[in-house]
């Protein structure tokens, strides 16, 4: 019996609302800009597969739509110029289920369809999130919890009820998607083959879809890729998950355990943390109360002890405290890192309240503003960089090195990648940067990266 070939890959386009996407793959492109001649990089890369940091997610709704249209617009021209034939597009978004759904899939739809079905795939196995029975879950404390029961279902911006996907769709189009007539791809389907009725879907369907584990992803993909090539058109609206079982890349280079070697000159690295969720507040606490180790044989501090400097961005309420803050912050730095130690610079961490939700995303852009204006004043020659939560990460990538693209090497740990600055850049040539989701890792999983990038001490 002659085996049946392997399905034609198309080229996997990625919109990623925060740079955290490309959590589960390596060796392909992130792009910091979207004009016509910088997609043009990505698409002729030789990567199955390449990233569009919109950011969308910080953005109002209105923002993130014209954002989404203006990439689209510009990715319709890009791709008549390269030639491409196959591709499939992926609006990669939270795994907890916040984001500007349905506007972007709206967006792309209207741009680059029409396509046979939108996917909402969720799951994201690296940090605990999974699907079955079409209800979506996050495992807290060791329990599988509906994501509605979480805090990530309380988010003063992207806030939902459901976590039965079929509910969540009618939702957040207020209806004009009804539950009953999304398509669920139970465990049971995805297992034993979706082929056929992948095959019968039309008019931008929606589709929701288990998954427990990566060989379910990895098996639906294998039909999806079956089906495109047959000419059905897909969208898809997903976490990181479903992007490692459309590229099917080998495994990283280096391992995670072995990336020191990435690390400048083996100088201490600077850590930027501004994501506010519960689980970033456990690990900074972890890493901060870290004890500093001396050698015994020199007497010399071991694994470059940890500096705590907080940022009061409270005082940004008053836009005068600006620059005063910017420069104490700064001073603080670089008299610590000058010490042998490793600043971790850390907005504070109560809780502010404002008027609306345009008020609170305006503040957030001042903070980031000033965690960029941080990072452009740090020393010269630092070892590494590690960006803690998803905005600050993008702004880290976008605005405060100023990328256009920059190549991502892998994963330090589960879910968290490391890119590097090129070997020109006019600041920080070669810089390995750890771009640190907000929700994701266990307590320790900070300091583990700091011992990672001091392994060779």
């Amino acid at each position: 019996m002659t085996p049946r070939p392997e399905p034609a890959r198309p080229k996997v386009i990625v919109l990623d609302d925060d740079p955290t996407g490309s959590q589960t793959v390596h060796g392909c492109l992130l792009l910091m800009q979207w004009d016509i001649e910088t997609l043009r990089i990505g698409l002729a890369d030789a990567s199955p597969i390449f990233f569009i940091l919109t950011n969308t997610r910080a953005l109002t709704p209105e923002a993130a739509a014209q954002v989404t249209q203006e990439v689209c617009q510009n990715l319709k021209t890009a791709i008549a110029a390269e030639g491409i034939q196959d591709f499939l597009v992926v609006s990669r978004s939270d795994s907890t289920l916040r984001g500007h759904y349905p506007i972007e899939t709206d967006a792309i739809a209207e741009a680059l369809g029409p396509f046979d079905a939108h996917f909402l795939v969720p799951a994201f196995f690296e940090g605990g999130r999974f699907t079955r029975d079409s209800i979506h879950y996050l495992i807290v404390n060791g329990v599988p919890t509906p994501v509605h029961q979480t805090e990530f279902a309380k988010d003063s911006v992207f806030g939902y009820r459901h976590s039965y996907l079929p509910d969540y769709v009618e939702e957040k189009t207020q209806g004009r998607i009804k539950a009953n007539t999304v398509e669920r791809f139970l465990l049971k389907d995805t297992r034993t083959g979706t082929l056929e009725r992948l095959m019968a879907l039309h008019h931008n369907a929606c589709g929701v879809v288990d998954a427990e584990q990566q060989s379910d992803l990895d098996r639906f993909a294998q039909d999806l890729l079956t089906a495109a090539a047959q000419g059905k058109r897909f969208l898809f609206r997903s976490a990181a998950s479903l992007l490692t079982a459309l590229a099917q890349l080998p495994p990283q280079p280096v391992a995670a355990e072995q990336m020191a070697q990435y690390v400048r000159g083996g100088k201490p690295g600077v850590f930027i943390v501004g994501s506010h969720v519960q689980k970033t507040t456990e690990q900074l606490t972890h890493l901060l109360n870290q004890p500093s180790s001396t050698s015994t044989v020199t007497g010399h501090p071991i694994g470059h002890p940890i500096a705590d400097i907080e940022v009061a961005v409270g005082l940004l309420k008053d836009p005068d405290m600006y620059p005063k803050l910017l420069k104490a912050t700064l001073q603080a730095v670089h008299a610590a890192y000058q010490q042998g130690k490793t600043p971790v610079v850390y907005t504070s961490r109560q809780e502010l309240q404002f008027a609306d939700v345009e008020t609170r995303l305006a503040f957030g852009v001042t903070v980031s503003a000033l965690l960029m204006d941080i990072v452009q004043g740090l020393p010269a020659d630092i070892g590494y960089l590690v960006s803690k939560g998803g905005i600050t990460s993008n702004d880290v990538l976008s605005k405060g090195l100023k990328l256009r693209t920059a190549r991502l090497l892998g994963q330090i740990l589960p879910g968290c990648s490391v890119v590097r600055t090129a070997p020109d850049h006019p600041q920080f040539p070669d810089l390995p940067v750890v771009l640190f989701p907000g929700n994701v890792g266990d307590a320790a999983a900070l300091t583990t990266i700091h011992q990672r990038f001091t392994a060779h001490q």
